[in-house]
């Protein structure tokens, strides 16, 4: 896997999404560079998932400015997003992947080999011919993987992809993480493991009713944090 980085940084400038009068993100500003994983922390309703559909370029601003790689008009193809319930199509592991493959255009006689690699690198080699919605959670949770890895992408977004998986599975999860940013693929990722943040991190943004509250590497946010918000969050008191 040899990852382009042309969507790197991903830069947000004072953007603002609202749907209806209810406002979502507030005039963010956020940089991702290249390197190990962003994870972003915050409780729920802090605005994650619509960063995350920002970045892909499913939601688009209502104010402010986004680039990738100083580009305002990048088309998402070298970005990927796996969401928190992937749907599996009603066929074998082996043939979500060919799915994923076509529609990002591999030459057909490719498919082969290039599932082979894809299924080992999430640990599921010998599940191709298996029934994808037969799969344990973990298991579907890693063939989701493995789909969105099917185009190479340059950064890789992940909505909570360990949520509700017991500890085996989530090592799983966390494994082919590992080894999807060794080979130099940018990862984004949601959490509300503070442990999981702890082990994956490079770079920690909390977040707080739509805005950035605090950001900074791993330890040092999560060992020593700032604000009074992200004190409370990683203390584990309520905030709302």
């Amino acid at each position: 896997m040899r990852a382009p980085t042309a969507d790197l940084p991903i830069v947000l400038s004072d953007l603002t999404v609202k749907v209806g009068a209810v406002t979502i993100l507030d005039r963010m500003s956020l940089t991702i560079d290249p390197g190990t994983p962003t994870i972003l922390i915050g409780p729920n309703g802090s605005g994650k998932t619509t960063l995350l559909r920002v970045l892909m370029g499913l939601q688009p601003p209502s104010t402010g400015h986004i680039t990738w790689g100083g580009r305002s008009d990048a088309a998402p193809e070298k970005r990927a997003l796996v969401f928190q319930r992937p749907t599996m199509l009603r066929r074998s592991a082996g043939a979500n992947l060919r799915y994923a493959l076509n529609a990002a255009g591999i030459p057909r006689d490719g498919h082969e080999t290039r599932i082979g690699e894809l299924l080992h690198l999430v640990g599921l080699e010998n599940f191709g011919r298996r029934p994808a919605r037969r799969l344990s959670g973990g298991e579907q949770q890693r063939l989701a993987l493995a789909r969105a890895l099917a185009r190479d992408p340059a950064v890789l977004m992940l909505d909570e992809p360990a949520a509700s998986l017991d500890p085996a599975a989530t090592k799983a999860i966390e494994d082919v993480i590992r080894a999807v940013s060794a080979r130099g693929v940018k990862v984004v990722m949601s959490t509300h493991n503070l442990g999981q943040a702890r082990r994956l991190g490079g770079d920690i943004v909390f977040m707080h009713r739509g805005r950035v509250v605090e950001s900074g590497p791993a330890a040092t946010l999560l060992d020593n944090p700032k604000t009074p918000e992200a004190k409370a969050f990683v203390s584990g008191e309520l905030l709302i």
